[in-house]
C-alpha cells in the first residue's frame, strides 16, 4: 500500500510576509526595529558644589575660578548643553550644604566638583561611590578626605593649596614687609578643619620670627565685632587671615578694621589686596580650578579618583598694594617688593 504524501504549497504573498516577521524578530533582537535611529548618546552631568552664599557667583575670585573651570572643559573638547552639562550649586552653612550634595547625589551626578573644604565634606558626606573632584583645598589628608596625595583611596581626589603650610611663609612676609611689628591678631574660623593645622603651622614660624600670636576665632558675621574689639584692646600691631570662605565672605569688614586701626595686615587670598588690604600670599587658584577640568575628563573616560593622584601647586601669587601701605606710612623694603608678583599702584 503506497504511503500518504502531503505535499504543501505557500503563496509568494505568504513568504514575504514570513521573511518579514523572521527580519523583525531578528531587529528586535538587536535592540532596534528598521529605520529606528540609534539612541541618542548620555550627556555626562557634572556638579559643582561652592562653599558660600550664591552672590559670590558674580564677584571676585570665584567668578574667575569657575569661568578657569569652564575653560578648562572646552579645551579638552567639552561643549555645555552638547556633550556635558554642568550644574553649579551654592551654599553657605553645613547644613545647606549638606542638602545640596543630598539633592545631587539624588539626580543622579557623574561627578561632583567642589571648592572649599565644608563643601568636600558635605559631598564626601552624601556618597562614597559617586566621583568628587575637590579644588584647592587646604589640607586634604587632614580633614580625612584622601589617604595621601599620591594615593587617595577612595572617590575623592583633586588639588591642594596646601594652605595650612603657607600661614608659616604668610607671617613670615608679613615681619619682612613691616619688619617694627611684634604683635599679630589672628583671624581663624575654628570650625574650618585646614584653619586648625594653618594655626599650628603660624605658631611654629611666630617662634622662629620671635612674633607674639593672638588667636581670634569667629564663626560667623557677629564674632567680627568682638574680634576686633579684642585686638584693639590688647594692642596688636598687624593682622594676619587665615584661609577661610566665611573670612573671605567678610573681606571689606577686614580690610577696613585694619585700614582704621592703622594695621598692617596679611591675607590668604590676592583678591584680597585688590580689595584694599596691604599684601596677600597665596597658590595660583585660577589654575587649579582649570585643572580640574583634567580630572573629571579622565573620570568620564573610566579613571578612578583613587587612582589619581591629588597635585599641589607649582605657582605662588604674592601681591603688594602699594596705595595701602602709603595709607599706612608703611615703606615696603626694596627686597621684599622684588618678590612680589603683583604691585598695586
Amino acid at each position: 500500500m503506497a504511503a500518504a504524501v502531503h505535499r504543501f504549497q505557500i503563496s509568494r504573498r505568504q513568504f514575504v510576509q514570513g521573511a518579514g516577521v523572521a527580519g523583525l524578530a531578528l531587529l528586535a533582537g538587536c535592540g532596534r526595529l528598521p529605520l529606528q535611529a540609534p539612541p541618542p548618546a548620555k550627556v555626562p552631568r557634572i556638579a559643582f558644589l561652592w562653599t558660600g552664599p550664591a552672590s559670590l557667583a558674580l564677584t571676585e575670585p570665584s567668578a574667575s575660578n569657575l569661568a578657569a573651570f569652564q575653560q578648562g572643559l572646552r579645551d579638552l573638547g567639552y561643549v555645555e548643553g552638547q556633550n556635558i552639562s554642568v550644574d553649579v550649586r551654592f551654599a553657605e552653612s553645613d547644613g545647606l550644604l549638606r542638602g545640596q550634595a543630598d539633592e545631587l547625589v539624588g539626580l543622579p551626578v557623574d561627578v561632583i566638583v567642589t571648592s572649599g573644604t565644608p563643601a568636600t565634606r558635605a559631598a564626601r558626606e552624601a556618597t562614597d561611590t559617586i566621583p568628587i573632584v575637590m579644588t584647592a583645598i587646604g589640607d586634604p589628608i587632614g580633614s580625612g578626605f584622601v589617604a595621601s596625595l599620591a594615593r587617595p583611596g577612595g572617590n575623592v581626589t583633586g588639588s591642594t593649596q596646601i594652605s595650612s603650610q603657607l600661614s608659616g611663609k604668610r607671617l613670615e612676609l608679613l615681619q619682612a614687609a613691616a619688619p617694627a611689628i611684634r604683635h599679630v591678631a589672628v583671624l581663624s574660623n575654628p570650625t574650618n578643619a585646614s584653619n586648625t593645622l594653618s594655626w599650628e603651622h603660624t605658631q611654629e614660624a611666630s617662634r622662629a620670627l620671635g612674633l607674639q600670636l593672638q588667636l581670634l576665632d569667629v564663626q560667623g558675621t557677629a564674632d567680627f565685632g568682638y574680634a576686633f574689639d579684642s585686638a584693639l584692646q590688647s594692642r596688636a600691631d598687624a593682622l594676619l587671615t587665615l584661609p577661610d570662605a566665611m573670612i573671605n565672605a567678610n573681606v571689606s569688614r577686614i580690610v577696613d578694621f585694619a585700614a582704621r586701626g592703622g594695621l598692617p595686615a596679611m591675607y590668604a587670598f590676592k583678591h584680597h589686596a585688590a580689595a584694599g588690604g596691604l599684601i596677600a600670599y597665596e597658590a595660583n587658584i585660577a589654575g587649579l580650578y582649570a585643572r580640574a577640568a583634567y580630572y573629571v575628563d579622565r573620570i568620564l573616560k573610566g579613571a578612578k579618583p583613587a587612582d589619581l593622584p591629588v597635585e599641589q601647586p607649582m605657582i605662588f601669587d604674592f601681591v603688594i598694594n602699594l596705595k595701602t601701605a602709603q595709607a599706612l606710612g608703611l615703606t615696603i623694603p626694596p627686597h621684599v617688593l622684588l618678590q612680589a608678583t603683583e604691585v598695586i599702584q
